[in-house]
């Protein structure tokens, strides 16, 4: 009976409470509270929220008719969010804050479904879920906590690691276990202690102590020898305090003795300037000054390695406070700056601890001897004299790493012989292991203080090797920090694991639900390739639930080797099983990776087709082991269509159709102000089946097709924009019903050739690889096309407020799609390529030069003053574009009066121009309105003079046009919110 229900639609594939989902994955990453423990545990890239995965796992088991409270409920979404959001934005408006009930329910990650929840919902008992790119663990997390069985696998041994200590061990071991890491722990802090505890020097002024470390890596002067800190900036935190640098200049260029000093000082002003830019540096002594190329710099680090001096220390200041009673209460501690000292220079003693301990690690295997390869996509910290892992850690840092993997390979030989090495113990290890992994991705040369915070950034706040002019180093043997802190951060995301898990006792509340409640459920974890699953049984899987590799954004397996090196010193001493490369596998990961063809003709083409091809593959044994009746769903979050191409094909050649699209707002809090820079925030959920035989091989035309994508598109835009999706999200989520048609119809071909695009021929002459033309070719792209084109038509007609097609040209079109897209004046070029393909402009002859400017990769939008310096305005008769005529008046009402702007349209004869009012009525709809209409700064940074715009278009509106162009919807908007 079961079987059979489970043959029916799933939930998934008609009904999905994006908007809700949204807002719950965007409560996951509230600042000011604590992200979810598999977050927390270790370090890993690109996680999806739990509630968004809990959500895919779900629904796609359910069937179509679930009843939506039940499953919201399930979801732990006891509220209404959204109704909670206004309130909040409301708030918010009025500088005041609801506080952490503002939601009147906790955080859904927090709960955890019951057996009559899932009941409820009509949940079809022991199904099998698989994630064979599993990752952080998001996926199978959720689905073992909902009591599915849980395939989770990952080809990378530090994802396959941190697989076990998330999904498997919290639930199977539980508090027990907990109790082992902690006794483990306090034995591993007393040893490393006595065996570290003077590398760090005495504060000199009582009840002080060290908090933290601020170094700027060095170069000397090749024209006067000086010594030179090398640091972008020299700010300490917000209110103004930071370095001045005083160069010490002795006897002239080239003289001995030619060093900074530093000096910390209240004001900004007095701040000194930053000695390095774009990675040329400057020399700080005022007898040279000179600017040193950074060929120099980089041939500096490459031979005789970069330098390191101390700026400054973060310390802490002991305050004693009293109780009402008069006793000693918790003592307060305050934070300070101040310049070095000779006392804390203790680099001879460090080196000569490493002089003597290196030679034995290096014997016992103690600390990475690896080099950082050289084929990889981020070679910056080879060009940066950092040839070795263990060189993007200084002496100091380095001693205390070697001697923690020293003190945990000495407790485990030590339980090993003694027969005490148990199952439970063996997993408390990991655990420690992970602990110091935490405390080298905050205490290497990679680091860095962040002044607005005054805090340190961790080494991955970004996903690469950026080099770091400047760095933070953590006091380790402080109480409280380094050891002490990794290790107990580490021990509250396993007790939080276990608790939501399901395994943390019986007290009540969303975490400490009866164990009698809980659904039960089997893990597997496994390390190999995603397309080679061969302890999963043909069609033995009734949902694969995947956040694939998004082509190029993140290489997983480069980034991961700064753990893997060490994480084969700890935990492999305890699960050597996946611990037996030098490093990770970087030829079979599923990326983009164009470091493999290095040198290579058409590098970038050739990366895509081999991630579209080990894409292909996953699929391929993803269909293998569905059954018949199974459920993909993929979870993807790209703005690069080619990436979008690349997926689409490798689900098509490995036999899936798309049968729904939703997308859900995952990636960052949404915010009232403009940014500089566009970004896609949503994650799009593209549900799959095995292409039904019946469907054949036989071709279909395109322009039988496209008609049939033009109108899904339509049929659900109007949805997406209401569940809250807009912007550039908005044309991502037209993507997902474009290639549910699309799919239906494979194989397509055109019946009417297409010219080959000049862009192509131009390719082909600057490459050797490049697949031969074919003019009767049809691919995913076509299909991303047509929904642009479909949302393009439905946005304009929604900004100028009429039926109008055609009623803007190209030129205006594209500035005005490009604002409403974007949101930002900067964005990509290859998006703002495509946009101008949509409208019918070309972006290189009509638009760069004119309304916009092409820097590096990105395209910047000009506002009317920007454009009329670089002499880029048209003809104010609109002749050539209706943006001119729009900026024209801008320019003239900013820089003169609103009278002239006026005169200007009249003596143009524009001013009762049709296609001017729906020009002028776009443009304020999609421009940052200004403070004087708002009341507070809508747009930051690069954004702020379309502000500017904003406020003289609106201004000579309400002037001369109210009776024949509306107010800004955009504005009544802002005013709900404040209400």
């Amino acid at each position: 009976m079961e079987e059979e229900r489970m043959s029916d639609v799933r939930l998934i594939e008609r009904w999905l409470p994006i908007a809700e989902i949204g807002i719950e994955s965007l409560r996951e990453r509230t600042p000011m509270t604590p992200f979810p423990a598999p977050n927390r545990l270790h370090v890993w890239w690109a996680r999806r929220p739990l509630v968004a995965s809990r959500a895919a796992v779900l629904a796609s088991l359910l069937p179509a008719d679930t009843d939506p409270s039940s499953f919201l409920h399930a979801l732990g979404i006891h509220g209404d969010p959204m109704a909670a959001r206004r309130r909040i934005a409301a708030a918010d408006r009025k500088g005041e804050r609801l506080g952490k009930d503002a939601y009147g329910y906790p955080r859904a990650f927090l709960y955890r479904a019951t057996k009559a929840d899932l009941t409820a919902v009509g949940a079809p008992s022991k199904s099998t879920v698989l994630d064979p790119t599993a990752g952080g663990g998001a996926i199978p997390f959720e689905a073992m906590r909902l009591g599915f069985k849980a395939i989770a696998n990952d080809l990378n041994p530090v994802a396959a690691t941190i697989l076990g200590a998330t999904v498997d061990i919290p639930q199977r071991l539980g508090l027990p276990m907990v109790k082992e890491y902690e006794s483990i722990g306090l034995s591993f802090r007393n040893r490393v202690r006595s065996k570290f505890g003077d590398a760090f020097p005495d504060e000199p002024v009582p009840n002080t102590r060290p908090d933290c470390y601020l170094w700027a890596r060095t170069i000397t002067c090749p024209y006067c020898s000086g010594r030179v800190p090398l640091s972008p900036n020299w700010r300490l935190n917000a209110a103004g305090r930071g370095i001045r640098v005083v160069p010490t200049t002795a006897g002239g260029p080239n003289s001995q003795g030619r060093i900074c000093k530093f000096e910390i000082v209240d004001k900004a002003a007095d701040h000194s300037g930053g000695t390095v830019s774009d990675g040329d540096a400057t020399c700080p002594f005022p007898d040279c000054a000179r600017v040193i190329d950074g060929t120099e710099v980089k041939r500096q680090a490459q031979t005789e390695g970069l330098g390191e001096q101390l700026f400054a220390v973060v310390f802490k200041r002991k305050i004693e406070t009293r109780l009402k009673s008069g006793k000693l209460g918790k003592p307060k501690w305050e934070r300070g700056y101040r310049a070095p000292v000779p006392s804390d220079d203790n680099s001879g003693a460090i080196a000569a601890s490493m002089a003597e301990k290196l030679p034995e690690w290096e014997t016992l295997d103690v600390v990475p001897n690896e080099e950082y390869p050289a084929g990889t996509n981020d070679d910056r910290p080879r060009q940066y004299g950092m040839p070795l892992w263990r060189d993007m850690f200084s002496p100091r840092q380095l001693l205390g790493h070697g001697i923690a993997a020293e003190v945990f390979r000495e407790m485990v030989e030590e339980d090993r012989s003694a027969g005490r090495l148990s199952p439970i113990r063996r997993a408390a290890y990991v655990y420690i292991a992970f602990a110091l992994d935490k405390l080298r991705d905050y205490n290497s040369r990679m680091t860095r203080w962040i002044p607005n915070r005054e805090t340190m950034a961790n080494t991955f706040d970004r996903h690469d090797f950026a080099f770091k002019w400047s760095y933070a180093e953590m006091a380790i043997m402080i109480d409280g920090l380094g050891y002490d802190w990794a290790i107990e951060q580490t021990g509250k995301c396993i007790k939080e694991l276990v608790e939501l898990s399901g395994s943390g006792g019986s007290k009540d509340g969303p975490l400490f639900i009866e164990a009698k409640s809980q659904p039960t459920s089997e893990v597997v974890v496994s390390s190999k390739s995603g397309a080679s699953l061969d302890h999963v049984a043909d069609g033995s899987v009734d949902a694969v639930v995947i956040d694939p590799p998004y082509g190029a954004n993140v290489m997983y397996a480069e980034l991961s080797d700064f753990f893997y090196v060490w994480l084969k010193r700890t935990a492999g001493l305890v699960s050597p099983e996946l611990f037996t490369r030098r490093l990770t596998d970087k030829q079979s990961e599923a990326v983009a990776n164009k470091a493999h063809f290095k040198g290579q003709k058409g590098a970038d083409a050739l990366a895509n087709r081999d991630y579209q091809e080990k894409m292909a593959a996953i699929f391929a044994e993803c269909r293998r082991v569905l059954k018949a009746n199974g459920i993909m769903t993929v979870m993807f979050t790209h703005k690069d269509t080619s990436a979008w191409d690349a997926l689409t094909k490798g689900l098509i050649e490995a036999g899936f159709i798309i049968t729904a699209s939703w997308p859900v707002n995952t990636e960052a809090e949404g915010s009232l102000h403009i940014k500089d820079k566009a970004a896609a925030n949503s994650t799009i959920f593209l549900v799959c089946r095995p292409r039904p035989a019946e469907q054949g091989d036989e071709t279909t035309y395109w322009e039988d097709v496209e008609p049939l994508v033009a109108q899904a598109v339509r049929t659900r835009v109007e949805e997406f924009q209401k569940a809250g999706i807009s912007g550039v999200d908005l044309y991502l989520a037209s993507f997902g019903p474009a290639l549910e048609e699309f799919s239906r119809h494979w194989p397509l071909k055109r019946g009417t050739p297409r010219p080959e695009p000049v862009a192509k021929k131009r390719r082909k002459q600057a490459e050797l690889f490049e697949e031969e033309f074919d003019p009767y070719a049809v691919t995913p792209e076509d299909a991303l096309d047509a929904a642009r084109r479909e949302v393009k038509t439905w946005r304009l007609n929604q900004l100028t407020h009429t039926k109008g097609r055609g009623d803007l040209d190209a030129t205006t079109s594209w500035f005005v799609l490009a604002w409403d897209a974007f949101k930002a004046p900067v964005f990509s070029y290859d998006e703002g390529l495509r946009l101008a393909r949509a409208v019918g402009a070309d972006l290189d002859g009509q638009l760069i030069g004119k309304i916009c400017e092409k820097k590096a990769s990105d395209i910047k939008l000009w506002d009317s003053a920007t454009r009329a310096a670089k002499s880029g305005l048209g003809p104010a008769d609109g002749s050539r574009a209706m943006i001119d005529v729009v900026h024209h008046a801008a320019h003239r009402a900013r820089t003169r009066t609103l009278d002239a702007a006026l005169d200007l349209l009249k003596d143009a004869g524009i001013d009762n121009d049709p296609q001017f009012l729906a020009a002028l009525e776009a443009v304020l709809e999609v421009l940052p309105p200004s403070r004087n209409f708002v009341g507070f700064d809508v747009a930051t940074g690069d954004a702020k003079s379309a502000a500017d715009d904003f406020d003289a278009l609106e201004k000579l509106r309400r002037l001369a046009f109210s009776d024949k162009v509306d107010e800004p919807q955009q504005l009544s908007l802002f005013v709900e919110e404040a209400a």
